[in-house]
C-alpha cells in the first residue's frame, strides 16, 4: 500500500500577510505545495490529503485539479474550530485554529495507511519525500514512527528570527524529544534564541524538525486522546496551540520509538514576505541545475 502526504493548509499565515500556501512562486506560477507534491508522487506517495478550512474548498479545487487530475489521487479534509469539541463551547476571542495537533487529527476520516505530515508553505527537497517514503512503506508501524530531520543552517531565514522545533536526540539517534525554540537568529556568527530558555546559543549542527512527520494511523487515536485533555486544560487561553510535537512526546514517554531521517535536502520557505524573491531564485536556481522542469505539470 502507497503511503499518504497530508499537506497542512489550514493556518492563517499571520506572519506573512496573505494567504501564501497557495501564491505563485514559480516561474508558471506554481505554489511551493506543488513542488512537495510532485517530489511525494516521485517518491511513490499514492494519494494526498490537502488540509485546509472548508471556505477555502473552491480556492484550492480551482487550483490545483487541472494539475492534479489524471495524475494522484487527492482529497480534501477540513479543520474547523468545533471539531473534537465534545461539545465544549468555543470562547468568542478564539480566532486562530487549534494548532498543528488538531489539524492531524482532523485529517482521520481521509487516511488509513502510514502517512506523512508536511507544512504547505515549506520546500522540503526530493531527498526528504523519497527517505520518509521508503520508511513509510518498510518500517512504519503503530510503535515507530520518524521525523525527517534538518540541519539548523539550513533553516534559517535572512529576514528576521524564526521559530523551530530542535530536537533531542538518544544514545541510538532516534528521536528523544522536541523543544520548540521561539526567535532563532544569527548574531555575531553565533545562533542565538530570544525566548529566555536555555541554551540561548545553539550549536550549528543542531537538528530541527521543519514539521514533516511519519506517522502509523494508529496515531489519530493518541491525538484524539491528547487533544480532549488539551481542550480540558486550555479552551479558555486564547492563543494556545495543541502541536505534534506533544503527542509524539508523550508518545516517546510510553515506549514508542521517533526514528530520525536525516536528509541533506535544502529546506526554504516563506516566514516573512521579504524571504519571497529568494524563494524564487531557489527554485529558478534548482530548475536551472536540472531538478525540475520549468513547467511543472506540462
Amino acid at each position: 500500500m502507497k503511503p499518504t502526504l497530508v499537506i497542512l493548509a489550514a493556518g492563517m499565515a499571520s506572519r506573512y500577510g496573505s494567504m501564501k500556501q497557495v501564491e505563485g512562486f514559480g516561474p508558471t506560477g506554481e505554489t511551493i505545495m506543488d513542488y512537495s507534491i510532485s517530489d511525494a508522487v516521485k517518491a511513490g506517495f499514492g494519494k494526498i490529503v490537502f488540509l485546509i478550512r472548508q471556505q477555502f474548498e473552491e480556492n484550492f479545487r480551482e487550483k490545483f485539479a487541472a494539475k492534479l487530475d489524471g495524475k494522484v489521487n487527492y482529497e480534501f479534509a477540513f479543520q474547523e474550530l468545533d471539531m473534537y469539541l465534545d461539545g465544549a463551547q468555543i470562547p468568542e476571542e478564539r480566532t486562530k485554529p487549534w494548532g498543528t495537533g488538531h489539524a492531524v487529527l482532523c485529517s482521520s476520516s481521509k487516511v488509513n495507511e502510514p502517512f506523512a505530515v508536511i507544512n504547505a508553505d515549506d520546500f522540503y527537497g526530493f531527498d526528504a519525500f523519497k527517505r520518509a517514503a521508503d520508511f513509510l512503506t518498510n518500517e512504519c508501524d503503530e510503535k515507530t514512527y520518524a521525523v525527517v530531520g534538518y540541519n539548523l543552517m539550513k533553516t534559517l531565514s535572512d529576514h528576521g528570527t524564526v521559530n523551530r522545533g530542535v530536537c533531542a536526540l538518544d544514545e541510538k539517534g532516534d528521536l528523544a524529544g522536541v523543544v520548540e525554540r521561539i526567535g532563532i537568529g544569527l548574531k555575531d556568527d553565533k545562533v542565538m534564541v530570544e525566548d529566555g530558555l536555555e541554551p540561548q546559543e545553539l550549536k550549528r549542527s543542531d537538528v530541527v524538525s521543519m514539521n514533516f512527520w511519519c506517522f502509523h494511523p494508529s496515531v489519530f487515536e493518541l491525538y484524539e486522546k491528547d487533544f480532549k485533555a488539551f481542550i480540558g486544560e486550555n479552551i479558555s487561553v486564547p492563543n494556545s496551540e495543541f502541536l505534534i510535537p506533544e503527542v509524539v512526546d508523550n508518545f516517546i514517554k510510553n515506549g514508542g520509538v521517533v526514528k530520525v531521517i536525516p536528509t541533506s535536502a535544502q529546506w526554504f520557505g516563506v516566514t516573512y514576505k521579504e524571504d519571497a524573491p529568494a524563494v524564487q531564485k531557489q527554485l529558478n536556481d534548482l530548475i536551472d541545475a536540472g531538478d525540475y522542469p520549468e513547467n511543472l505539470w506540462g
